[in-house]
């Protein structure tokens, strides 16, 4: 039998599903660049209604808990293997076809998703006791986005320090008014007491530093490989895929021993295997063979994806059957923000770190601009021209690299230190 709460997160994906598809299409034919972006936005707010809607469904279908983390286990690896695949799919499309092709593909997904979905569910009302405070989610939005704006400001290498307050005391201000309006609402849009029950706050945890290392990893190495190695998107794409395979395996192979291993000691194995396959990639060199890196990637995207199924697993099955919609949507922040700050975080750290190491030719006379990204060194190299071309490109290179290494070596240093945490937590606690 459905339950309201399933009814409800059903209604909630069509619509998501509904408005990802429109947005875009939009963004395919997009005439001009502020109409892209306006539509990339409502493109982003359709995904973030149908990710919790997703996992709350399989909450509420699959009663069994093994059941429960097999599913859940399938889902996080579609999620994880999905965000690598994407590259590739995309850097494809776009070297045969035109740039609008990357938003255009989703469209034929969605009209196949809504058919088999109102082919095969019925149309059934929502939960009346539930109700959406667009306010509380303004409030919360400007919270993070201030707060991720000062987080990006301090990590620059020329901090304006005026700014970062300003945008602190912002994010803090807004936070304290969405933690107080939460007290007040019949229907809060986040309980917190969900966070008291410890298998729920490490799930959360868990999914939401997996997020930041896979994706900001992704990322980084997107950069380097086209910027440093001159890649293709559609070959840098191809690099990565081992990080997808990995988490593609992870999630159903784990999901179905999860609970004869206990949550707490899978999350140790799974962040000790990402850690060892961090560690050894970061290792690498350009000397290193290829089958190697292929290898070290596989390592830490199956760590990284097991620990994402596995705390998605441990949020769900730790919240009540009620609240699997706000579990879902907890789960979808965890994910999404870890990502969010995973590309933020590591991009700011290169952006910083190039900006001090970028060492040119004195002589060579580059614009200012020329220290804030290789892209712009590149520019900048291009038109300049003559001999101290070459060798501002290869200072750039360098630069970039260095700034690559030091995320890689930081990114391992905190997978260790969360393994060492959460296996010092499996041996006095068993999940």
């Amino acid at each position: 039998m459905q339950t309201p709460s399933d009814r409800l997160a059903l209604a909630t994906q069509l619509v998501g599903l509904a408005v990802f598809g429109t947005a875009s299409a939009f963004a395919a034919f997009a005439p001009t660049p502020e109409t892209l972006i306006a539509a990339r936005a409502v493109l982003a707010i359709g995904a973030a209604i149908m990710l919790p809607a997703t996992i709350s469904i399989i909450r509420v279908v699959f009663t069994q808990d093994h059941q429960r983390a097999v599913a859940i286990g399938i889902w996080g690896s579609v999620s994880a293997g999905a965000a690598a695949l994407g590259p590739i799919l995309g850097g494809f499309l776009l070297e045969h076809f035109w740039w609008g092709s990357v938003f255009l593909i989703n469209v034929p997904v969605v009209i196949v998703t809504l058919v088999l979905t109102f082919a095969n569910i019925p149309a059934l009302a929502g939960n009346p006791d539930r109700h959406w405070d667009a306010a509380t989610s303004a409030v919360l939005t400007v919270s993070l986005v201030a707060l991720l704006y000062a987080l990006k400001g301090v990590l620059k290498a020329d901090i304006h320090w005026d700014e970062v307050a300003a945008a602190f005391v912002c994010g803090v201000t807004f936070f304290w008014w969405f933690m107080r309006r939460q007290r007040v609402l019949s229907s809060p849009l986040i309980d917190f007491t969900l966070f008291r029950n410890a298998g729920f706050s490490i799930g959360a945890v868990g999914a939401l530093f997996a997020s930041f290392v896979m994706i900001g990893l992704q990322y980084v190495l997107s950069q380097k490989l086209q910027l440093v190695d001159a890649f293709t998107p559609l070959q840098a794409g191809l690099y990565v895929l081992p990080i997808a395979a990995g988490s593609f395996i992870a999630g159903p192979t784990l999901g179905a021993v999860l609970f004869r291993v206990g949550i707490a000691r899978m999350l140790a194995l799974t962040l000790g295997l990402a850690a060892l396959g961090l560690t050894l990639f970061a290792m690498a060199t350009s000397t290193t063979p290829l089958l190697w890196q292929v290898t070290t990637l596989t390592v830490a995207g199956f760590g990284l994806g097991g620990i994402m199924s596995v705390g998605s697993t441990s949020i769900m099955i730790n919240a009540p059957e009620e609240k699997a919609g706000m579990a879902g949507a907890l789960e979808g922040i965890s994910y999404e923000l870890g990502g969010t700050l995973g590309v933020a975080v590591m991009g700011s750290i290169i952006a910083s770190i190039y900006t001090q190491s970028f060492a040119p030719p004195p002589e060579a006379g580059l614009a200012p601009s020329a220290w804030d990204s290789l892209d712009q060194t590149l520019t900048a190299a291009a038109k300049l021209g003559g001999n101290f071309s070459n060798q501002i490109i290869e200072a750039g290179k360098a630069a970039f690299i260095h700034g690559v290494s030091t995320v890689m070596i930081g990114s391992s240093v905190l997978v260790i230190a969360l393994f060492v945490m959460m296996a010092l937590y499996a041996r006095k606690n068993v999940a």
